[in-house]
């Protein structure tokens, strides 16, 4: 076969082919801008201060998310305030948020609530305090400003009538404000964090230092719902020597797991995933499996998020490494419009190119019947037997430069045949002439 031949049949083939081929490609460019982006390879976290539990937990998640390929920036901060800032100007992908310090309208999506975070209230021993209200006209520590600490010591406060015109707020870290305490520079102080934090766990041993009991916790947690009301159990932070020796009952926000509202969905998934690791386990203050979980959220959660909480994570990546799961997914995507495209089409090329392939042979067998109707049963001259003859040579020329399919072969054939059977009609007809 010549090249002709070769270039005529490919050309046949796009004819056919080639709108169905760009209908699937404008298909698949629609159905991409429908598809998530792939997640980025590295990303940022803002905590807390170095020293904080939020910078602690974060660690874990880095070591979580290493495993999946995935590099976590761990940046520290003044606490839940300058978090939410960064959030929202896009300084951060995620951050640990204490409940309670978002405000409405933020475009801020929570993936649930990760632990209990205790709001301790320290006392000199001999500070006769039994409510919030008492604290009036004393020295109270109340965490840095912008941390979650502040915002927390600043709402229940202002719901005892005590401000800084009616005591002396100050804004000390936490180990600052346990210095203090010890060294009676202060009369009482308002921490947020983790039971197993080194601070805490020092003031809680100290002789000197009392803790207070809040007994009108119901009525704050009706007050301020994201706030928890929790108990530390009677000797269990050393049931040696039984401390405490009762119960005392304490408030708690929960930490939040909080990204922006357009965060990528897979990253998600994955995140979650790292908190069921991390955070599902039990402590002084919570059973197991407790944590994560879509109550006490910061900000209203994530459809993704709400989905994990109820039946886990997506199917595929139950199965398959992040990466494969992510790929698959989005490829599922992009398979929906080719399978709509695909199933009506391979209806129709395949009768629309036997048509094309038949309408050619059609289109030469007219000519060739043309070609018989003016030689038979007439007399023509020299110079029309030259011109008939010349269109039949022209005929087969095209007929041989057509590579058709072997199902149509056959006819192909048969068109040559009868093209040699009206030259030897000509012939013979010009020969009795």
């Amino acid at each position: 076969m010549s090249n002709s031949s070769s270039k005529r049949s490919y050309k046949d083939l796009i004819s056919t082919f080639g709108p169905a081929v760009a209908l699937i490609l404008v298909g698949f460019w629609i159905a991409y801008q429908f598809v998530s982006p792939p997640p980025p390879k590295k990303i940022s976290i803002t905590t807390g201060a170095k020293t904080g539990a939020y910078y602690k937990i974060a660690q874990q998640y880095r070591v979580e998310l290493a495993k999946e390929g995935i590099e976590l920036e761990v940046m520290i901060s003044t606490g839940s305030g300058e978090n939410i800032s960064r959030l929202i100007n896009n300084e951060a992908d995620f951050a640990f948020i204490q409940g309670g310090t978002g405000s409405e309208g933020e475009a801020l999506s929570s993936l649930g609530s990760l632990y209990y975070e205790p709001l301790w209230i320290f006392l000199r021993k001999n500070n006769k305090v039994d409510k919030l209200t008492d604290l009036s006209g004393q020295r109270v520590a109340i965490g840095l400003e912008g941390s979650g600490t502040q915002i927390l010591a600043i709402q229940l406060l202002e719901r005892n009538q005590v401000n800084d015109k009616s005591a002396q707020l100050l804004s000390l870290s936490t180990v600052d404000a346990a210095k203090a305490l010890v060294s009676s520079e202060i009369d009482a102080a308002m921490m947020v964090g983790s039971s197993d934090s080194e601070v805490i766990q020092q003031l809680l041993r100290n002789d000197q230092v009392q803790l207070l009991d809040l007994n009108r916790a119901d009525a704050y947690t009706r007050l301020l719902p994201y706030l928890s009301k929790i108990t530390l159990s009677e000797g269990i932070i050393d049931l040696k020597n039984n401390f405490p020796s009762q119960p005392i009952t304490l408030l708690a926000p929960t930490a939040n797991l909080v990204v922006p509202e357009d965060f990528n969905p897979a990253l998600s998934v994955l995140l979650l995933r790292a908190a069921k690791k991390i955070h599902g386990v039990s402590s002084i203050f919570s059973a197991s499996d407790d944590f994560p979980s879509s109550k006490f959220a910061a900000y209203p959660i994530s459809e993704v998020a709400d989905r994990f909480h109820t039946v886990g994570p997506p199917f595929l990546m139950r199965y398959l490494p992040f990466w494969y799961a992510v790929f698959i997914d989005r490829m599922i995507v992009m398979l929906v419009p080719l399978l709509a495209l695909l199933l009506p089409l391979g209806k129709i090329m395949p009768p629309l190119y036997r048509w094309r392939i038949r309408s050619k042979i059609y289109r030469w067998y007219k000519e060739l019947q043309e070609v018989d109707n003016s030689a038979y049963g007439k007399q023509i001259t020299e110079l029309q037997f030259k011109e008939l003859n010349s269109e039949l040579t022209k005929i087969e020329n095209e007929v041989n430069k057509v590579k058709t399919p072997l199902s149509y072969a056959d006819q192909v054939y048969n068109l040559l045949i009868h093209i040699d059977l009206v030259r030897k009609k000509l012939n013979a007809g010009q020969a009795n002439n």
